[in-house]
């Protein structure tokens, strides 16, 4: 407008309100409930989760405390799948509600997608300052959570791209962009199985001072009370029999599969641990990035399964005892993966072509009877099981196997949660419709796993590839370790089971082929392109049909131990993995003659030792 020939601007200030959003990683809850936390799929999809593991009991509420900085109407957002999606469009399993302060909100999630997504929840309203919020189980049957996010930005899409989402979470979680440095040790240990315990304790014993990097909250791995698999093989054999009084000293006195929880001992294997000075046990920590400085690794980090935080572990040696070669994979290492056909390498067992075939991971279960009817819920998502197809049991140890034909990284989440699906819907066939369900009408289940007991994945090529005509035709190299004992003993799908569940068997058959003791060459434990990199476990320099003797727990722990030793000759030489071969393979028999574990200690019995072993050529 003009007024006394000026020309005057008018301008009106809009009051817009400042956006507010508050993020919550579920596995940091305060309070978990009945809910678990599940680490197993990181590197898959982005985070850990909580998981009501109630076997069709709804678990107890997880809860927690979260500061809100301002009044408003939020937008709920939680991010969960649909994990019986995959093979049923019926009822999902694992449905679950949020509450806020007590009160429900009307939305059900995990209903929807059967890949990780935000599930909307609807609005609510919030006062600032703290509120309580809850995860409330519905069907006891494992439903997920990764994490909710509460937005009064009424257009705000939540990024869902594993990328754009680690960079969300850092942003949210106030999470420095830099890494903090965990410290320098000589030796840097990623997976605390039997492979990497023993390895890491090896090395402590000789001055070597140890980063033990376990992503769970108990070591022993698929010997710990998660898994619960028995320690196969044999110890104390030549040429070095001192090798295997460490996994003697810190092993489990009972054997056996799928038992109670005690004849695990997880507190001996951590104590054993513990009490080595010169070891750092960062537990639940997993490691997710490497980097790396020409062929050497530079650095790992390790993100904490429950607070997000990393870290960063700087080394001159690493050693991969992960079991899916992990830290190899990241750091560009050659690996195999699947079955090599017959004449890539002429093994007989092998079969005529290469294919993706796997052993499969184990989801182990058990019963136990009550002195009344103990009901189990009829499923709507269920296999369709019947009569003939269904397993007349009470338990299922090794032969319930899934994932033969799936990828044992990338599928590893779908593996693992179709053979929950087949525990259940067995379970719920026998208590509801077979007609002598009166059998299992006292019956409960006890114990089911939801840590999977994997076999076999990625196999890290070293300076030799281990192969079947080595063990049978016992081709001795002048660099062998630690003796395997265990039969070639390979996995396959149950014919009888395919005919019901083709593609998707669960019940394996074991084909075992006798041995004598093998010693393990040297140049099988180290990767041959990254040049400070050791491997123990099942995922060292071998084929497919070598891994069927040298996967079992005994065994690996003697190639920790070995690694172990190892390490401290490459520390006391300023060397890589490959100069202990070509130069200080001496130094490397002299401890292996000496061993590091206690040699006076009584034996733990030898439960389960590979079938039909020959007897040793003198």
């Amino acid at each position: 407008m003009k007024k006394n020939g000026f020309t005057i601007m008018l301008f009106v200030v809009l009051s817009i309100p400042a956006v507010s959003q508050v993020f919550i990683e579920a596995e940091s809850f305060t309070n978990k409930g009945g809910w678990v936390v599940d680490q197993q799929f990181i590197n898959q999809m982005g985070s850990s989760f909580l998981m009501a593991h109630g076997l069709g009991k709804p678990v107890d509420d997880a809860s927690t405390e979260v500061t809100f900085a301002a009044d408003g109407k939020y937008n709920v957002f939680v991010r969960t799948r649909n994990w019986t999606g995959y093979w049923s469009d019926k009822e999902a399993a694992g449905k679950f509600q949020l509450s806020v302060n007590n009160a429900l909100l009307p939305g059900v999630f995990g209903t929807k997608s059967t890949e990780w997504t935000w599930e909307p929840g609807g609005t609510i309203e919030i006062r600032n300052g703290k509120n309580t919020i809850a995860l409330h189980d519905i069907t006891g049957f494992n439903g997920r959570c990764d994490a909710i996010l509460f937005t009064t930005d009424n257009n705000y899409k939540p990024v869902n791209d594993l990328i754009g989402l680690a960079g969300f979470r850092k942003k949210m979680l106030g999470l420095p962009s830099v890494p903090e440095n965990a410290g320098k040790f000589d030796l840097v240990v990623i997976g605390g199985g039997m492979a990497g315990t023993c390895a890491a304790i090896s090395a402590a014993r000789l001055g070597i001072k140890v980063a033990l990097i376990q992503d769970r909250p108990v070591l022993g791995g698929n010997n710990s009370s998660e898994v619960r698999v028995h320690l196969g093989g044999r110890i104390n054999l030549q040429p070095y029999p001192a090798l295997g009084n460490l996994v003697n000293e810190i092993g489990p006195s009972k054997g056996g599969n799928a038992q109670d929880a005690s004849y695990y001992e997880d507190q001996k294997k951590m104590d054993a641990v513990v009490n080595e000075k010169n070891i750092s046990l960062f537990l639940n920590y997993r490691a997710v990035d490497v980097r790396k400085s020409g062929n050497l690794i530079s650095s790992v980090t390790a993100i904490h399964s429950g607070t997000s935080k990393e870290l960063v572990f700087t080394a001159p040696l690493f050693a991969d005892c992960t079991g899916d070669g992990t830290i190899g994979a990241l750091a560009g290492a050659d690996f195999l993966m699947g079955r090599e056909s017959r004449s890539e390498y002429n093994e007989p067992t092998a079969p005529e072509k290469a294919d993706k075939m796997t052993m499969g991971a184990s989801v182990q279960w058990y019963s136990e009877e009550l002195a009344s009817a103990s009901p189990f819920p009829e499923i709507g998502w269920a296999l369709p099981f019947n009569e003939k197809s269904s397993q007349l049991v009470k338990m299922g140890e090794w032969t319930w196997e899934t994932g033969m034909q799936y990828d044992q990284i990338r599928d590893f989440e779908k593996i693992r949660d179709y053979g929950l699906l087949v525990v259940f819907s067995n379970w719920s066939f026998l208590k509801n419709r077979y007609t002598q369900s009166e059998k299992w009408r006292n019956s409960s289940l006890k114990w089911v796993a939801y840590i999977a007991g994997k076999r076999e994945s990625r196999r890290l090529i070293g300076d030799y590839i281990l192969k079947e005509q080595d063990l049978t035709d016992r081709e001795i190299y002048p660099d062998g370790t630690a003796s395997t004992s265990w039969t070639i003993d390979l996995h396959y799908p149950d014919p009888k089971n395919t005919t019901h569940f083709p593609g998707d068997e669960f019940i394996s058959i074991a084909n075992h082929k006798p041995i004598y003791p093998y010693p393990i060459p040297y140049r099988c434990l180290y990767s041959r392109n990254v040049n400070n990199l050791f491997m123990a476990g099942r995922d060292i320099s071998v084929t497919h049909v070598a891994l069927g003797t040298i996967r079992v727990m005994r065994t690996t722990g003697m190639m920790g131990e070995v690694v172990g030793m190892a390490a401290s000759v490459c520390t006391k030489y300023n060397a890589k993995p490959a100069a202990v071969y070509n130069k200080h393979f001496e130094d490397l028999k002299a401890l292996m003659i000496k061993g590091a574990g206690k040699p006076d200690l009584p034996a733990i019995q030898n439960y389960n030792l590979g079938g039909t072993l020959l007897e040793e050529k003198k």
